[in-house]
């Protein structure tokens, strides 16, 4: 069976040319263009990956992504934007994009990311174990729930997979460019001061917060988790 995918672009020259590369490809298609019914038609149609524009009309691309996260729908999220700014990524990363394109893109390169997005998808339903802790700290996969001595901690998604990442890799130095491919998908190419960004966060919500030295910096590589 074909994988579903959603384009949600209201620049209908660029939604048909996508449509027919993807359908070339052998996927189903289902095309919106405005938030609204993209939107609906992400809840309602259960497609396998989401092309989300970030400029839409009627609803935001960010909007349309928060809603589609706040419905615990985990559906891989790709967002296209004429934009080329670290905060309009990290943005819509936050509000739980898988990945990120600026216009203009290359085919080629969009193809190969739907393909990790939708592999690291299916490899995520068997990922084992469960539940990951450090110390105090414990991860449940199967609510993607993190506490701390019982306290609840709030994190993006983003946020949550390079988490669950350090600790699933513990005493293993990661270097940046590994942790964009398997947390961001970037397989060609990526900004690694998102990683570092994004650290920080995690820093300030336990590190700091809980007076503990979790993720430590390997300088000249990237960041490890001890036991």
């Amino acid at each position: 069976m074909s994988n579903k995918l959603l384009i949600i672009e209201d620049e209908k020259r660029i939604s048909r040319f996508l449509e027919l590369e993807l359908k070339h490809e052998g996927y189903e298609i289902l095309a919106a263009y405005d938030g609204r019914s993209g939107l609906a038609l992400a809840l309602n149609e259960n497609p396998d990956l989401i092309i989300l524009d970030l400029m839409l009309p009627v609803m935001s691309g960010i909007e349309v992504c928060r809603r589609i996260r706040q419905a615990k729908n985990l559906v891989p999220i790709i967002m296209l934007t004429a934009k080329d700014d670290v905060m309009d990524k990290v943005m819509g990363l936050d509000m739980g994009a898988d990945d990120y394109m600026t216009k203009p893109f290359a085919i080629e390169e969009l193809l190969a990311r739907i393909r990790v997005a939708i592999k690291r998808k299916k490899d995520s339903a068997v990922e084992a174990p469960k539940f990951l802790e450090y110390e105090n700290l414990k991860v449940n996969d199967q609510k993607r729930q993190v506490t701390y001595n019982d306290d609840i901690i709030e994190l993006t998604k983003k946020e949550y997979e390079l988490l669950k990442y350090l600790l699933q890799n513990k005493n293993i130095a990661l270097d940046r460019e590994k942790i964009l491919e398997k947390v961001w998908g970037y397989d060609y190419f990526g900004d690694t001061n998102v990683i570092d960004v994004y650290i920080r966060y995690l820093r300030s919500k336990i590190d700091q917060k809980y007076d503990v030295e979790m993720i430590k910096t390997v300088r000249g590589v990237g960041y490890i988790i001890y036991d």
